[in-house]
């Protein structure tokens, strides 16, 4: 959670008093349709979200009034106008931007799927894409989150952060875990980012999907801090956790170039 707005005063939960929490829910059921699927019955987003689905409906209702959903009578779904809500923050996301023709590159170099993802909180958000030739490609849509303890994005950008902002977000709730090699310890958890930060990549073997591997490599601003993050995917069937390792070097330098675009474009 983001610290309280200066002047606020908190309630019993730690919230500032002036806390909305329709807005939340109303938040929480747009979300909601990333995890169940583009089009979910009443039933399937009151599940998603824990409310009841009267409350579910009048919510939905209120969204369709205003233009972010759509509904056949059974089926609900979100419009194209959902997208501006993020507008603004893709609009003066610099790193994006950027970092589009470099993933080219690096795909043509390599020819893996590769992606570009910025940290929020204790998860890693996708924000630029770009797929491989091979039949057995890796898809990670933009906008995508994903738990950062367990992709390869996630981990590098947990590695630059500083050890008291790494720590409030390790201790904010148990890990979880999504494969038999997800780590879900934070003191195992911590070993390995400090050797993250020791050999400047991540790779991830199986952590999240069953047979997805993954390399990435830490984006730094001028000040040191993580602006995000270069992602190679591969499946177990095309390539070894040795055979990513030695995909360091490229992805290091595509990592580079993009520090290098940034402090020039600023």
């Amino acid at each position: 959670m983001s610290e309280a707005i200066a002047g606020a005063t908190p309630d019993a939960d730690g919230r500032p008093r002036e806390f909305i929490r329709s807005v939340e829910r109303a938040l929480e059921l747009i979300e909601a349709f990333a995890r169940v699927g583009p089009e979910a019955t009443v039933r399937d987003l009151a599940i998603a979200t824990g409310m009841t689905r009267g409350t579910t409906r009048r919510f939905l209702i209120t969204l369709i009034e205003l233009g972010y959903v759509e509904t056949d009578g059974r089926l609900f779904r979100l419009t194209p106008r959902i997208l501006q809500l993020g507008l603004g923050f893709l609009q003066g996301l610099t790193f994006a931007d950027l970092v589009l023709p470099r993933l080219r590159a690096l795909v043509a170099e390599v020819d893996e799927t590769s992606e570009a993802a910025v940290l929020d909180g204790r998860h890693v958000v996708y924000v630029a894409h770009v797929p491989s030739s091979a039949i057995m490609t890796i898809r990670v849509d933009i906008g995508r989150r994903l738990p950062a303890h367990a992709t390869a994005t996630g981990k590098v950008l947990f590695a630059a952060l500083p050890d008291e902002e790494l720590d409030r977000l390790l201790d904010d709730g148990p890990l979880e875990g999504y494969t038999p090699t997800t780590i879900t310890d934070p003191d195992r958890l911590r070993a390995e980012l400090d050797e993250v930060r020791r050999r400047g990549y991540a790779i991830v073997d199986q952590e999240f999907e069953p047979g997805v591997l993954a390399i990435a490599a830490p984006v730094l601003d001028r000040s040191g801090a993580p602006a995000g993050a270069i992602n190679l995917s591969t499946n177990s069937m095309r390539r070894s956790v040795e055979q990513l390792h030695e995909l360091a070097g490229p992805v290091r330098r595509t990592a580079a170039l993009v520090e290098a675009d940034l402090r020039a474009a600023r």
